[in-house]
């Protein structure tokens, strides 16, 4: 939107930043919790995945999980002028919150300054959240360290995305 002219429009319009942002976060959203139920239904109808625990608790989960991905992600945009700058910015966050996330080397397994990077990574918390929810049959009771922690990183992405966001008359 920068790049053709048309965030300039919306920029105009009488709307308040942080409608701006829910506006923008609003549509991925929704996308992502039905591409969620669609993954779930394909791997417990095809692959057979096991989903001992709340279906429900893994959705909401996931609604609050993926606001603060879709924020980190508006608040990059924020800070770069195209593109491809936001592109490779966003690239190189998830990698690193991929690959320390736990999902492929055990957290407790790494060095103690990587563990205490992780704190601020959203996708650690989700993956033990699921494995939790899916896995053990966990309820909320059980998971609800990790769920306020993602809670928190939502407020703070939240925040500099609309702090950051330039809503210039």
């Amino acid at each position: 939107e920068k790049e053709i002219g048309t965030i300039e429009q919306i920029n105009v319009t009488p709307i308040k930043k942080y409608q701006v942002i829910i506006g923008k976060l609003f549509p991925f959203w929704s996308i992502a919790l039905f591409e969620l139920a669609f993954g779930m239904t394909i791997g417990k109808l095809i692959f057979k995945v096991p989903i001992i625990g709340s279906i429900p608790l893994i959705f909401f989960v996931a609604a609050i999980y993926l606001l603060v991905i879709l924020s980190l992600g508006l608040f990059i945009s924020t800070m770069v002028h195209t593109q491809q700058q936001s592109m490779f910015l966003t690239y190189f966050f998830m990698m690193i919150f991929i690959l320390m996330s736990g999902l492929f080397t055990s957290i407790e397994n790494m060095p103690g300054w990587a563990q205490a990077i992780n704190v601020a990574n959203p996708i650690a918390y989700f993956i033990r959240i699921i494995r939790m929810v899916m896995l053990k049959g966990s309820g909320f009771e059980d998971i609800k360290d990790d769920f306020f922690s993602i809670v928190a990183l939502v407020v703070l992405t939240t925040t500099l995305a609309i702090w950051r966001y330039k809503k210039t008359v």
